[in-house]
């Protein structure tokens, strides 16, 4: 059974990994890989640790017009600063209750889970924002002075003497999903509104009204799990406008007797009212459809992700017509994968818009219902553009409230652009969690740069390119980030376009990070080109941020080619010298010793190839059992005295060919410095022979046989650069800080003795020279 289930899992990544070839050319290595110590040097993040434990299952709130970020979590509340998350911020402490502690625990709950887990945060008005908790099994709701104008800037308080009941806003349990958004003052929320999360809505909420799914509908809402929800609208009637939510949910598979779980779209109108006389407060606009991300595969059967993860709407000019990012995974229990699947609004309307799935009996398959739809047509909102024949849902014909509520789910589901993911990861190695995307203008054409969040505190920085006439997506991972410094799930990520900023929230805390840092790819127009980052673009002197025309001036010299990378083409001309950017290194190696040409490229994408000069030619060095091309260099594993020359090491990426290093290895003799390590300084204080583990130079205080040892050594491999000589002796001889630092204070003395020893000889009579020559 076991072969069998890794034969399947085999068979299913191997699939995968052919259609990964249709889906394009994917780079398994960043540019730019930066770790939490890097981006902290680098001026590129600042982290806000909120209270051990503070931070389960918790929620945030981008609120730019108060410039700040609300977080809520267990008990808190956090304010912070969104230039700096890690300035002083404020806080509420908003706990349970004694009583409601005391309920709590009565009813068999764990401590811990009686905590107020702040589960809904959303704007109010212009002064208060709503935030609604657990409140130890028992859901409260408060509005929290946020303050308005110069006045009240900063003022972050609960009014305590407003607190309210928060069922059917916030769920009672701290690990219940849910999925709020805010229209026209109006709270649209997806949750579990019972203690026993048996009652899954979809709710609507006024000042004097609401609207929800029917209690216990299966048809409607069978075991959802809330990802997202969006008011989007469909014209320039507001009275058209419509709530869309995104969520998995279970169902019936015929063949099999067992549940599947879906990814679905629901959509219901922002004005619904519900019935006058059948579905009083219900939804009278209630409509529902399959998101499909799909691999295809062979013999036709495709591979679904259908665990919808992450949701992100991307906004664009045209408020009516944003596209919506999925991040999805398999539900197999023997092999996991992430995509990433694009939908247009156009392909979710046509769905909404199509034909009705109809069944007779729940264990039948569904079909297109052909039967006669009343007028007007079910899921449509009372409003001017659908003939303003109805003022309100409740005006509406029993018989469409009938077939509504019978008829939730449209038969055709809604399909990605391209009909097939974006982005399709199969390694296995760590889990998608969340996804947000920035559309960036580029001089090429417009560009959604994907930020991904991993189980290992890693965010993918990344963009995807069509191409039409190959009909292939290409993956270009741009940049991977570890945010955090421990590895942590990462369960949140919200996009600033105004400040250019990501704010990555875990339960340790929230980190804020640069969306991008173009001198990082290097100054010189090949590196900056080659990177293919929207944000960058060479400007004559360096690597910096893109800029449309008309913004700044001097934009003739901006070189940028993101869909092709040419920077053949795009910097023919414009390369600094060539000599000025190669690293010239000196390497000593030991005869029948391993030694190390090291060679780290700026790209980790970029393939290195390694060359020897004889005389005018280059002879490419080839990987045998004597040498070995490794990540970090050229590697010989016992070197020759006909190793010694001057080798090249070239990096190609994207066909542009450079030199990065230049070095000349210079091999010893094996005899001669093993003779040099045998010798000894012999201690008075235990009579004993100590090896000396730094040559250091010859000085007064030195001991003679330390002197013998480094004018020795100076000899074996000449004073023809004695700095690069120390340097070199410093690296290999000196491990530890203290041996270090040591041996640079007394090669500063030996030098500066040296220097004195050489301007008195300039000084000194013929005779004494003469002795001293005879010495």
């Amino acid at each position: 059974m076991a072969a069998c289930i890794w034969t399947l899992s085999l068979v299913l990544t191997l699939a995968l990994w052919s259609e990964s070839s249709v889906l394009g050319a994917k780079s398994h290595y960043p540019r730019l890989r930066l770790s939490h110590k890097e981006l902290w040097e680098l001026n590129r993040t600042w982290v806000f640790l909120a209270a051990e434990g503070s931070l389960q299952h918790y929620t945030m709130l981008l609120d730019e017009t108060q410039e700040r970020l609300i977080i809520g979590g267990k008990d808190m509340l956090y304010s912070l600063n969104l230039d700096r998350v890690n300035a002083p911020h404020r806080e509420i402490y908003w706990p349970s209750s004694e009583e409601q502690v005391e309920d709590c625990l009565m009813q068999g709950r764990e401590k811990p889970e009686c905590a107020n887990y702040i589960k809904l945060i959303q704007p109010n008005n212009g002064t208060h924002l709503l935030a609604c908790g657990t409140g130890a099994f028992s859901p409260v709701c408060a509005y929290i002075r946020v303050g308005h104008g110069p006045e009240q800037e900063g003022v972050f308080q609960l009014e305590s003497e407003h607190i309210e009941s928060g069922r059917g806003r916030s769920p009672f349990h701290p690990n219940s999903p849910t999925s709020s958004t805010v229209s026209r003052h109006q709270l649209f929320v997806g949750l579990y509104t019972d203690y026993w999360e048996n009652d899954a809505a979809l709710y609507r909420l006024g000042s004097n009204s609401y609207t929800r799914t029917e209690v216990g509908d299966r048809q409607q809402l069978n075991e959802p799990k809330f990802v997202g929800s969006v008011v989007i609208p469909d014209n320039d009637d507001p009275s058209d406008d419509k709530v869309y939510f995104f969520f998995t949910e279970k169902v019936s598979n015929i063949e099999t007797g067992n549940k599947a779980v879906y990814s679905r779209v629901a959509r219901v109108c922002a004005n619904d009212q519900g019935g006058q006389r059948m579905l009083v407060n219900k939804w009278s606009s209630f409509l529902k459809a399959r998101l499909i991300c799909s691999v295809a595969g062979p013999n036709g059967i495709d591979t679904h992700f259908d665990e919808l993860e992450d949701v992100f709407v991307l906004k664009k000019k045209d408020d009516k017509n944003p596209e919506i990012f999925g991040l999805f995974s398999t539900t197999s229990a023997v092999f996991k994968g992430y995509a990433v699947c694009v939908y247009n609004m156009e392909e979710i309307r046509a769905a909404f818009n199509g034909p009705f799935a109809h069944r007779e009996h729940t264990d039948h398959h569904w079909s297109v219902y052909e039967g006669k739809v009343p007028y007007p047509r079910p899921g449509s909102c009372a409003s001017k553009i659908n003939g303003g024949q109805f003022s309100s849902s409740k005006s509406y014909p029993d018989e469409v409230l009938r077939f509504v509520r019978s008829h939730p789910l449209m038969y055709q589901p809604v399909q990605p652009v391209h009909k097939r993911p974006i982005l399709l990861d199969t390694d296995g190695k760590r889990r998608l969690t969340e996804i947000a995307v920035d559309r960036v203008e580029a001089e090429d054409g417009h560009y959604n740069v994907l930020f991904i969040g991993t189980d290992d505190s890693v965010v993918l920085k990344l963009i995807t390119i069509f191409n039409k006439e190959t009909n292939t997506i290409e993956e270009v991972l741009l940049e991977e980030l570890q945010v955090f410094k421990v590895p942590v799930p990462i369960t949140e990520i919200i996009i600033s376009t105004k400040r250019q900023q990501l704010y990555v929230g875990s339960e340790l805390g929230v980190t804020q990070v640069k969306v991008h840092q173009c001198g990082l790819y290097g100054s010189a127009c090949a590196d900056c080109c080659l990177a293919r980052d929207p944000y960058c673009a060479w400007d004559g002197h360096t690597c910096s941020r893109y800029y449309p025309a008309g913004i700044y001036t001097k934009r003739r010299f901006r070189r940028q080619d993101v869909r092709h990378g040419n920077a053949v083409q795009q910097c023919n001309g414009l390369q600094l010298n060539e000599a000025q950017s190669i690293t010239e290194q000196l390497v000593y190696g030991v005869e029948k010793n391993s030694t190390l040409l090291e060679c780290r490229p700026r790209s980790l994408q970029a393939l290195l190839t390694w060359y020897l000069l004889k005389e005018a030619d280059m002879e490419e060095v080839k990987g045998d059992d004597h040498v070995i091309h490794t990540p970090h260099g050229l590697l010989f594993l016992r070197t020759k005295k006909s190793d010694a020359g001057v080798y090249l090491c070239q990096s190609v990426e994207h066909g542009f060919v450079q030199t990065i290093v230049r070095v000349t290895l210079e091999v010893l003799d094996e005899e001669r410095v093993e003779s040099l390590f045998h010798r000894g300084e012999y201690d008075e204080s235990d009579g004993q022979h100590r090896l000396s583990p730094c040559p250091f130079p010859s000085l007064p205080s030195a001991s003679s046989s330390t002197r013998l040892w480094y004018k020795d050594f100076m000899q074996l491999i000449g004073y023809s650069n004695v700095q690069r000589v120390e340097q070199y002796c410093e690296r290999v001889w000196c491990a530890s800080d203290k041996k270090r630092k040591k041996f640079k204070n007394m090669s500063q003395k030996w030098r500066f003795s040296q220097g004195n020893e050489r301007r008195g000889k300039a000084r000194a009579p013929r005779h004494t020279r003469d002795h001293r020559r005879s010495e």
